[in-house]
C-alpha cells in the first residue's frame, strides 16, 4: 500500500502540494485527476522516491521512503509519462537488463520475459533496437519491465498518453488484472474515461489540495449526481474556483 502522512512539497514560495493525508490500500486501483499544475506529478515522484517532501512522509508497503529508500523502492515500480529505454538495446535486451538489476534468476527471467512478450503482443518487434520503436511500443516494453519483479505498488504517470486504442485497451486490462491480483495501482491521468472505467477510487487535486476523494458513487453524490466523471470533475473544480477570494 501507499500512505501519505501530512506530505507537503514546496518549490521556493510556491506550494505544489499542500499537506496530504491519504492511504491507498493493497489491491486498490487509484486514479489521481486534476488540471495541469495541480500537483499530480509532484505527488507521484515523491511516492517514487525521486523527490523528497518538504514536510511529512511517504510510506510504501509500510516502509518510510525517507528513512529506508532502498527498502521502499524494492516494493514499487514507476512508469513516467515518457518512458526511457536504451536506444542501442533491443526490447528483449532491455528487459534482461532490468531483470538483472533486480537479481532475478536467469531461467525465471527468461520465462517471465517470454510471458510478457506474449501478454503485450510484442513478438514481432521485441528483438529490434528500441530506437526504432513508436511511443506505444516503448510504453509496452516499459510496462513489461515494470512488472518483471512483481512489485507490490505500481506508479503510473499518464500511462495511456499517445497510445493507439488497441494498446490502450490492452494496458487497461493488464493493470486491472494486476490490481485484482493484489497489486496497488496509483495512476495519474488526464483521460477521465480511463479513470471512470478502471479505478476503484478517484482523487481530484486542485491547486495542490485534495478536494474530492471517493468511489464514482461517492463523487456523484458530492457533485450533485451527474452521470459521468467528466461532468463530476468540472462541477467539483468549478465549485473550488468559485470559493477562491
Amino acid at each position: 500500500m501507499i500512505e501519505f502522512r501530512g506530505t507537503c512539497r514546496r518549490f521556493g514560495p510556491k506550494v505544489a502540494l499542500h499537506p496530504l493525508d491519504l492511504v491507498i490500500p493493497k489491491g486498490e486501483f487509484f486514479a489521481f485527476l486534476g488540471p495541469n499544475g495541480a500537483g499530480k506529478t509532484t505527488t507521484l515522484t515523491m511516492a517514487a522516491g525521486l523527490l523528497r517532501p518538504s514536510e511529512g512522509s511517504v510510506l510504501v508497503g509500510g516502509v518510510d521512503m525517507d528513512r529506508d529508500p532502498i527498502g521502499a523502492k524494492k516494493a514499487l515500480a514507476y512508469v513516467p509519462d515518457q518512458p526511457y529505454l536504451y536506444d542501442k538495446l533491443s526490447g528483449r535486451e532491455f528487459l534482461r537488463f532490468v531483470a538483472g538489476l533486480y537479481a532475478i534468476e536467469a531461467a525465471a527471467a527468461r520465462a517471465d520475459i517470454d510471458r510478457y512478450v506474449a501478454v503485450f503482443d510484442m513478438a514481432d518487434w521485441i528483438d529490434e533496437l528500441t530506437e526504432t520503436y513508436s511511443h506505444g511500443m516503448k510504453q509496452r516494453v516499459a510496462l513489461a519491465a515494470t512488472l518483471l519483479h512483481r512489485p507490490q505498488v505500481v506508479l503510473l504517470d499518464e500511462p495511456l498518453v499517445g497510445l493507439d486504442p488497441q494498446t490502450g485497451r490492452l494496458v487497461k486490462r493488464i493493470l486491472r488484472e494486476q490490481a485484482n491480483a493484489g497489486t496497488t495501482i496509483f495512476m495519474s491521468t488526464h483521460v477521465l474515461s480511463v479513470a471512470e472505467q478502471t479505478a476503484d477510487r478517484i482523487g481530484i487535486l486542485h491547486h495542490g489540495r485534495l478536494v474530492a476523494l471517493g468511489t464514482m458513487d461517492e463523487l456523484r453524490a458530492k457533485a450533485g449526481a451527474p452521470e459521468n466523471l467528466e461532468e463530476i470533475f468540472f462541477r467539483i473544480v468549478e465549485a473550488e474556483e468559485a470559493r477562491k477570494p
